[in-house]
């Protein structure tokens, strides 16, 4: 730990450099975690006193987010991918591999101080996994031999900086091309198509291309737009949502890394049309290797006119892009808690209404967008709403990005116009042997194969962008148990009927799962997350049995075949439970054990 008046003098410059604003306490923690390695109690004390808040506040925010924190790390902090498509990869028995090359247990911290071993619920991807991360960077395409490699460069600290390119590498898989990834764009061309003709106009095109938001909710995004233009005030703000926290999604991912000039101009084109001069795009943490080429590109628009000042030359026309940092908290990918995390708060969700077009950051009107929707609403500003809903669905207009991972040849992107069928994504990444799919991420739909001919889109299967693909030699169990305890280390914890509804939940999986579950158990898990889906705070709350009901509605054999004949077992085991105090007494006759026929007949021992 550094010296502290080396502290002292490292975290002034630190929140310096943002200002001093308190909005930025997200931001300046991650700064100060990167150069003294971990958040010491003298570090935040010391953040509190800089920026005149709460020790408390800062203490709460550093341990809300997953990325941050308040213990010692190694010097190289490396965490594995757990989510279920890297599970299938066969990440498991690759992370007990370099557990055990670096003589460490999962989760731990080698008494040398130089390594950290543990799990991450997603990386984001999916598409080259097994995956990992290592001090925040993505490490793709895991095997043995590559993991000796690394072995051999955490033992010898050899600096990321001097580490192979190849380990970091992220392709973006673009499988197939529709109007969004397949048809050329020249920078500024919304942003000269809105000077021309005007707010007014644009918005119009907007309203008639009926687009709706591509994060997966649907709502229309004109209406959005407008709701928040006609809102009162002179400062407004721009949200692009890049915190794609849902397992088996990576579509946003390839955008930032493609279609970054696509994204910043709908941001623009948006600042333009509802009266904003700031922007935000809210970067999930796990996609800290796309920083610093973010920046450069916002740079390279800055110095070519079409951000910041005078916008191709037009007085009247500014606005500008800042980029913040996630950390590690899948609930920020609900708009609320993302605004509430933006201005440097835990990122709990908001009660609505009032929404955030009229009252979102710092209480101003805000427009927030998933990455797809700004990069597609650039291209309605030059080719019109017409053009645009010319493709898809009566009430899906346009195309979908889709992620594809799981059991198939061609793991990666697809763009579909809205209508496409389950079958035909599945014939075209080469998924011959499904048994069933996971779409829009764990808080999906589940479907069974009898179910292949619906239509993705918003009237029937909507998505976010996810396709987990499982095929006939998969046990689909696996695949719940470990969406529900996805869910358990991602509740935000606010309201009781997600935090503990989601641990129950997980813990009568667990039960089934391991041959202890009867009958009762599945009823009870059907009880259960009917009161999430009404009673839970937010959406992600209310979405976290799905997994769970759909399966039980559409592979009841699976749960099936694991039953106990009896009609209830419990999932607490009192006799096995007694078992240390019989060893501390020296006891073993028989009124030292719970007899199970004092179940029925209410004996004591």
């Amino acid at each position: 730990m550094a010296e502290p008046d080396a502290l002292i003098q490292t975290v002034h410059d630190i929140v310096q450099r943002h200002g001093g604003l308190p909005t930025r306490l997200l931001q300046i923690l991650r700064d100060v975690q990167d150069c003294l390695t971990w958040l010491s109690p003298e570090a935040l004390e010391r953040v509190a006193q800089e920026l005149d808040i709460s020790p408390v506040k800062v203490h709460s925010v550093a341990e809300f987010y997953s990325f941050l924190y308040t213990a010692p790390r190694g010097s190289y902090d490396i965490l594995f991918s757990d989510n279920i498509t890297d599970r299938m990869l066969g990440n498991r028995e690759l992370l007990h591999y370099l557990c055990d090359r670096l003589g460490i247990g999962i989760g731990e911290t080698r008494a040398d101080g130089v390594v950290t071993v543990g799990t991450t619920s997603c990386t984001g991807m999916c598409d080259q996994g097994p995956a990992a991360l290592v001090n925040g960077y993505a490490l793709t395409r895991l095997d043995q031999p590559r993991l000796d490699r690394i072995v051999e460069r955490v033992n010898g600290q050899i600096p990321l900086t001097q580490w192979p390119r190849e380990f970091f590498e992220v392709v973006s898989n673009i499988r197939r091309a529709d109007i969004l990834l397949g048809r050329h764009f020249a920078d500024g061309a919304a942003l000269r198509a809105v000077l021309k003709r005007g707010p007014e106009a644009i918005l119009e095109e907007m309203v008639k291309s009926g687009l709706r938001g591509q994060g997966g909710a649907g709502f229309r995004s004109g209406a959005k737009w407008v709701s928040c233009r006609n809102a009162p005030g002179e400062v407004k703000y721009v949200v692009c949502n890049a915190d794609e926290g849902e397992p088996g999604t990576f579509k946003d991912r390839v955008l930032m890394q493609e279609f970054a000039d696509l994204v910043f101009e709908g941001m623009t084109l948006c600042g333009r049309v509802i009266g904003a001069r700031q922007g935000f795009v809210y970067l999930r943490g796990e996609y800290r290797y796309l920083l610093d080429a973010l920046q450069a590109t916002l740079q390279r628009r800055r110095e070519a006119g079409l951000l910041g000042e005078a916008i191709l030359g037009d007085p009247t026309f500014s606005f500008d892009i800042d980029i913040h940092l996630g950390a590690g908290a899948y609930v920020c990918g609900e708009e609320s808690a993302l605004i509430e995390s933006l201005e440097g708060k835990h990122g709990v969700p908001r009660i609505r209404p009032p929404f955030p077009t009229t009252h979102g950051y710092l209480n101003k009107p805000t427009v927030v967008n998933n990455v797809e929707t700004f990069a597609t609403a650039a291209k309605i500003a030059v080719e019109g709403g017409a053009w645009f809903a010319s493709r898809g669905t009566a009430e899906s207009k346009g195309t979908k990005l889709l992620s594809l991972s799981g059991d198939c040849e061609r793991p990666g992107i697809y763009e579909y116009p809205f209508g496409v069928t389950v079958r035909r994504v599945l014939e075209d990444c080469g998924a011959r042997d499904a048994q069933g799919i996971q779409m829009a991420g764990p808080a999906g739909h589940m479907i069974s194969a009898k179910q292949f001919d619906r239509r993705i889109c918003f009237e029937d299967l909507a998505t976010g962008g996810s396709f987990m693909v499982f095929d006939q030699s998969r046990d689909i169990l696996d695949g719940i148990r470990n969406f529900t305890h996805f869910f358990v280390h991602e509740s935000c914890g606010f309201c009781t009927p997600c935090r503990v509804g989601t641990s129950l939940l997980r813990d009568l999986v667990t039960k089934v799962h391991t041959g202890h579950g009867t009958r009762y158990d599945l009823e009870e898990m059907r009880k259960l997350g009917q009161i999430m889906r009404v009673a839970c705070h937010c959406g992600l709350g209310q979405t976290a049995p799905n997994p769970v009901l759909d399966s039980l509605d559409q592979f009841p054999e699976s749960w099936e075949r694991r039953l106990r004949a009896t009609t209830f077992e419990p999932a607490f085991d009192l006799d096995a439970a007694l078992e240390q105090a019989r060893q501390l007494t020296g006891r073993d006759d028989s009124d030292a054990h719970w007899r199970e026929q004092e179940l029925t007949t209410g004996a004591t021992p």
